[in-house]
């Protein structure tokens, strides 16, 4: 049975058996990140080339706890380097957009349905400075790719945009260090203010699901073991 196949109650009941394969400290550890996990942030990359940036933009994302990253593919094919991702993408939910036509509508409209205020990262001179710019808004920050930055159609299907203060000679920058700066900056504040930034009840049910299949070798056997035993001896 495939994962995507299995219904809340499964899930639910799969989570509680799956908890006799981990250790205590490892079910308090999935516990506590958990709860220190939110959606209230997203990052969205822009067709970045070089697999070192994209590594350590996903892996401080998870040390910082924003949960979604978005991927948006053009001229260059998303990978990941695994010595440096460190094994981030496991605990991260990706959103991929592939090279098609529109995908970078696509991916902005998406995050608006889900409530996003997106928000362009540009060092330009009308650029809200981070620190300015107000976190009670669920918020999506869009990168753009390393040599030229954000295309033309994602600024302009951008809401605002926001930039990093610089007292130096060089205008930008790099990718990955961008990333890190504002993250971190952004989350500090998040978690210091009085917004309800936690995730829902049934998002933490799922990636706590997610992350002990994540965290069981042959988890895939023993899933399978544990629904041939329901069926066979149905309550």
């Amino acid at each position: 049975m495939k994962m995507k196949e299995l219904t809340k109650q499964e899930k639910e009941l799969l989570s509680h058996y799956l908890t006799r394969f981990i250790t205590p400290e490892r079910d308090a550890r999935i516990k506590s990140v958990l709860d220190n996990r939110t959606r209230h942030f997203s990052v969205v990359l822009e067709d970045l080339y070089q697999t070192q940036n994209i590594s350590a933009v996903l892996r401080t994302c998870e040390c910082y706890g924003i949960q979604d990253v978005h991927i948006i593919e053009k001229e260059n094919e998303f990978m990941i380097h695994k010595a440096i991702s460190m094994g981030a993408n496991k605990w991260l939910t990706l959103h991929n957009y592939p090279n098609e036509p529109n995908n970078v509508a696509a991916c902005i409209r998406n995050l608006k349905a889900d409530g996003y205020t997106i928000v362009a990262t540009l060092p330009a001179e009308n650029s809200t400075f981070m620190e300015d710019l107000p976190i009670d808004e669920k918020t999506a920050f869009l990168f753009g790719t390393e040599l030229t930055g954000l295309s033309d159609e994602a600024v302009k299907l951008c809401d605002k945009s926001v930039k990093i203060p610089m007292y130096g000679f060089t205008e930008s920058f790099n990718i990955s260090n961008s990333v890190a700066i504002l993250v971190s900056h952004m989350v500090e504040r998040l978690r210091h203010s009085p917004v309800n930034w936690g995730l829902g009840t049934e998002e933490k049910a799922d990636l706590y699901f997610e992350w002990l299949c994540n965290s069981i070798r042959f988890v895939d056997d023993i899933i399978e073991d544990f629904m041939n035993q329901r069926l066979s001896n149905p309550q």
